[in-house]
């Protein structure tokens, strides 16, 4: 993912809120969010290049994202491992969220940069191979881009600032953490991929929280609720080039596969390089 809000035990009813915005090429192929098939007990979309995913739960509870570390002069790794399978791997797996995390940094040096978060049934923790050790999280509210957790770029301290808020209430609602998300008339920009590249436009891509784009934007916006049994949504929403919604899927965990609700359109979600 490249925008993941995050709040870990500090809600009475749900112990995880997760809402998370993927950018993404829009030429890059991608399903949207449904449950694997050669991998059972695995939720989430699934890029169609390298065959991992940028966020996911599992049928026990497990949850896992990732986001990929921005680092223009960073050397570029021939033949470097899809980060995308870390997630799916985990949340496939029944090894710990910390154990997992430090296997993975131990092969950090094989994969460009990335920050990815794991989710057990009693720990969430995160790590990256751009820092050291792995970090077992206390509650609270947490955001991560495409650089360390928490980095305080105004997307992400906006944004935990206004998730505290929505937090407050005994309801959490779904349509509200869309809107965290979302675009409106302080938020989103246009953002053509040549500009990123630019000071201005890598300021630009900072400071957004929903990139509409030619060629890359945001491509899926996720919300998921889980209580402290793993029971709980996974909604995700898909939109194309001028930031239409395309389609969405809707899923109730925790009571099996079969809960699970299509709405309109193909909706292709974004992937991690």
């Amino acid at each position: 993912m490249c925008l993941i809000y995050i709040a870990w035990r500090r809600h009475p009813r749900h112990r995880l809120v997760v809402a998370a915005n993927r950018d993404e090429y829009h030429a890059r192929s991608a399903l949207p969010a449904h449950w694997w098939k050669d991998a059972p007990g695995v939720l989430a979309g699934r890029d169609l290049e390298a065959g991992g995913t940028w966020l996911g739960v599992g049928a026990g509870g497990r949850f896992a994202a990732i986001t990929n570390y921005r680092d223009p002069g960073a050397e570029r790794l021939p033949g470097a491992p899809s980060r995308g399978a870390l997630v799916s791997a985990f949340i496939a797996g029944d090894e710990s969220a910390e154990a997992y995390l430090g296997r993975i940094l131990r092969e950090g040096h094989r994969y460009h940069g990335f920050s990815l978060i794991a989710m057990d049934e009693d720990t969430l923790a995160v790590a990256s191979n751009r820092s050291r050790g792995v970090v077992r999280l206390d509650p609270g509210i947490y955001g991560l881009s495409n650089h360390l957790l928490d980095t305080p770029w105004p997307k992400v301290t906006d944004g935990k600032t206004e998730l505290e808020r929505l937090l407050a209430g005994p309801e959490v609602r779904v349509p509200d953490l869309f809107a965290l998300l979302g675009p409106d008339d302080l938020r989103h920009h246009e953002a053509p991929v040549a500009d990123i590249e630019s000071d201005r436009g890598r300021m630009q891509w900072r400071s957004s929280r929903f990139i509409i784009g030619a060629d890359y934007g945001t491509r899926a916006s996720a919300v998921i609720l889980l209580d402290a049994g793993g029971a709980g949504v996974f909604v995700e929403r898909s939109f194309d080039a001028s930031g239409a919604m395309v389609g969405d899927v809707a899923f109730e965990l925790g009571t099996g596969h079969a809960s699970h609700e299509s709405g309109r359109g193909t909706g292709f979600a974004g992937a991690p390089g």
